[in-house]
């Protein structure tokens, strides 16, 4: 696969993750793309190719006007040899954002590249990444990559993150409704009862009638009798005779 950039000017469109899409990195048609052929090899996983581009002189910083590097593509595409020799050879903006906000570490992260991931860490990526919209552990909770999330803590970053209007990794992994991930993010010693707007992590998973994360949520301490703005328990959000509400009247709710 390969990719283009688009208009700088282009507005980050939002996924249904609740986080920005990359428009930086789609697969290009049009011959006016200002992807170089370092750019190419790079998210292609071409080594012998970029090995050679770098002997000719090409400069390995090289960024489109949406300020995409050799090195976002490599991370893109999950080709860890291509970022490594990029970095071996003066790749130096490791912590560089696109327009969209995300960095190298931000895109490994998103596509669950955790080889990537620690390939970055070792050489100095922001394990918080640049700015909310690019927040590392947030695109791996959403996208369901509890590997790249626990390489993320293990580094520093806090399990409980906070980003305004998305909330803790827990929050986007539960809306998303990634229960492996959501395990990780618990087993990591994520709160179980941290809200965003009002609403808990229990809430959401009510709001989806999703057993599978009323029990993970439960068993890990989350707060059954939390009231959300409206004044509602996580109880009175699920349909009726759903798993989800007999799961949570089980556990000591009032029905």
């Amino acid at each position: 696969v390969e990719a283009t950039a688009v208009s700088p000017n282009t507005t980050p469109t939002l996924s249904h993750t609740g986080l920005p899409t990359n428009n930086c990195l789609r697969p290009h048609e049009d011959a006016e793309s200002d992807w170089s052929p370092a750019h190419d090899a790079a998210f292609g996983g071409r080594v012998l190719a970029l090995q050679r581009l770098i002997a000719q002189g090409v400069c390995v910083n090289l960024n489109t006007l949406d300020r995409v590097s050799p090195l976002h593509a490599a991370c893109a595409g999950g080709h860890a040899p291509c970022a490594k020799l990029l970095l071996e050879n003066g790749a130096n903006q490791v912590n560089s954002s696109t327009v969209d906000g995300h960095t190298a570490l931000t895109e490994a992260c998103a596509r669950g590249h955790v080889t990537c991931v620690s390939l970055l860490l070792l050489h100095g990526a922001a394990p918080r990444g640049t700015g909310p919209s690019g927040s590392p552990i947030h695109q791996a909770a959403a996208k369901g990559h509890p590997e790249c999330v626990e390489s993320l803590v293990r580094s520093g970053v806090d399990v409980d993150q906070h980003v305004d209007a998305l909330g803790s990794p827990l929050q986007v992994a539960c809306v998303n409704q990634q229960l492996s991930t959501v395990q990780k993010l618990l087993q990591l010693g994520a709160n179980a009862n941290g809200s965003v707007r009002g609403e808990s992590p229990l809430h959401v998973a009510a709001r989806l009638s999703s057993p599978e994360l009323v029990s993970v949520l439960l068993d890990h301490g989350a707060d059954r009798l939390l009231v959300n703005p409206e004044g509602k328990r996580p109880l009175d959000l699920t349909p009726p005779d759903s798993r989800a509400r007999r799961l949570l009247g089980e556990a000591g709710c009032a029905v």
